[in-house]
């Protein structure tokens, strides 16, 4: 089962939709193994669009955290795309907001990112 779905490839960047709607422990590991994987083959900035996932446990955004950690080592970046308000909301609560670039869509994450 894949998990990562892209979307659009871009020179700078590629676009991956979060094929799930509960992200859980029982799908952490293989999620950060796609990740990473994606990562490494595609070998630029990854743009997740969330906007199917409704609910994540702390095992996923262990996940999700280990991602963005690669992709900065590595010399490229990881962005959050269509994040649902309740997740939105559970970012914001641990200080995870501050951590991760959030965008409502693909065209205001590209306006924010070529300002920055």
């Amino acid at each position: 089962m894949y998990m990562l779905k892209i979307i659009n490839e871009h020179s700078e960047h590629i676009v991956a939709k979060v094929a799930i709607t509960e992200a859980n422990l029982n799908y952490s590991n293989h999620f950060k193994t796609e990740l990473v994987s994606l990562l490494d083959s595609k070998r630029r900035a990854i743009w997740l669009d969330m906007e199917q996932v409704s609910y994540v446990d702390s095992s996923f955004l262990g996940s999700l955290v280990a991602g963005l950690k690669h992709a900065l080592s590595a010399g490229n970046d990881m962005v959050l795309l269509k994040v649902q308000k309740d997740v939105h909301d559970l970012l914001k609560l641990i200080r995870l907001d501050k951590v991760f670039k959030i965008y409502t869509d693909e065209a205001s994450a590209t306006i924010a990112i070529n300002k920055g």
